[in-house]
């Protein structure tokens, strides 16, 4: 599948992803990645075995929550809206926007690196390759 051309609002989302989910000393190299094709897909790929997330800003999902229900009404009580966007290494959802349950029926045990931001720079899911690997992201003001 050919990758698309990504909307400013996605491009936002990825970029607020960074700055305030990932650990502070690789947002720079991470933001560079986002500036050219080549380079977001690089960080997609990555996306897969994520090392960096800010884990100050991460609460792992628990085993019996890890499922689309759970997981949507985690992001619910803490804001989430209809809408997301998502960056995935799943080129099927990579740089849509979606709504949140079919975002989350696409994603969860898929075993695709995948930020779903439902408010930019401030609540995302992020899942990873690995099994359990899943996590509510949330930035208080």
């Amino acid at each position: 599948m050919k990758q698309q051309k990504l909307s400013d609002n996605a491009l936002d989302h990825e970029v607020e992803f960074v700055r305030h989910f990932v650990v502070p000393a690789r947002r720079e190299r991470y933001l560079s990645l986002l500036d050219s094709r080549k380079g977001r897909t690089k960080f997609l790929f990555a996306l897969n075995h994520f090392k960096d997330l800010d884990m100050r800003r991460a609460s792992l999902v628990s085993p019996s929550a890890q499922n689309p229900d759970h997981i949507e009404t985690l992001l619910r009580q803490r804001g989430a809206a209809d809408r997301c966007n998502v960056t995935s290494s799943n080129p099927e959802t990579d740089g849509s926007q979606m709504f949140l349950r079919d975002a989350l029926e696409q994603t969860v045990g898929q075993g695709c690196g995948t930020i779903i931001s439902c408010i930019a720079g401030r609540l995302a899911y992020f899942e990873g390759e690995e099994k359990n690997e899943r996590y509510i992201l949330e930035r208080q003001l």
